[in-house]
C-alpha cells in the first residue's frame, strides 16, 4: 500500500476533474496548479503507481501517444484532435458496428477512434 501523499491526492484530483483521457505531461500541467513542486518523475511513477493498482486504465491513441483515464469509466471511444493533442470521450457507440465484420466473423470488441480538430482549434 502506498502513503497517499499531497502529491498522489493533487494526481488523483486531476484525473477525477479532466473528464477525458490525460498524458503524463498534461497531469502535470494541470497537477502543478495544485502542488507547484509537483515534479515530471513523481506524476510518472504515480500514474504507473495508480494504473498497477487498477484506479486508472490506458489508453492508447495511433500517433497520439500513452494516455490514462480512470479505470472504471463504462464502454466508450475516443476523439482525437489532430491540432492540439488533446484527446476527448465520445460518449456513443454506434449501433451497427458489428454489421461492418466481415460475414462470418465474430466481433468480441470494438475500439472506434475519431480524428479531427475539437471545438477550441476549429
Amino acid at each position: 500500500m502506498q502513503r497517499d501523499t499531497r502529491q498522489r491526492r493533487a494526481i488523483r484530483r486531476v484525473f477525477l476533474n479532466a473528464g477525458r483521457p490525460l498524458t503524463r505531461e498534461e497531469v502535470l500541467k494541470y497537477g502543478q496548479r495544485i502542488v507547484p513542486s509537483l515534479g515530471v518523475a513523481t506524476v510518472y511513477r504515480n500514474v504507473k503507481i495508480l494504473a498497477g493498482e487498477g484506479w486508472l486504465s490506458e489508453v492508447e491513441l495511433p500517433g497520439g501517444g500513452l494516455r490514462y483515464e480512470l479505470a472504471d469509466r463504462p464502454h466508450h471511444h475516443h476523439f482525437l484532435c489532430r491540432s492540439c493533442d488533446q484527446a476527448f470521450d465520445v460518449h456513443r457507440c454506434p449501433d451497427e458496428v458489428e454489421a461492418l465484420a466481415p460475414d462470418g466473423f465474430e466481433v468480441d470488441s470494438h475500439e472506434l477512434i475519431l480524428f479531427g480538430r475539437c471545438a477550441a482549434c476549429t
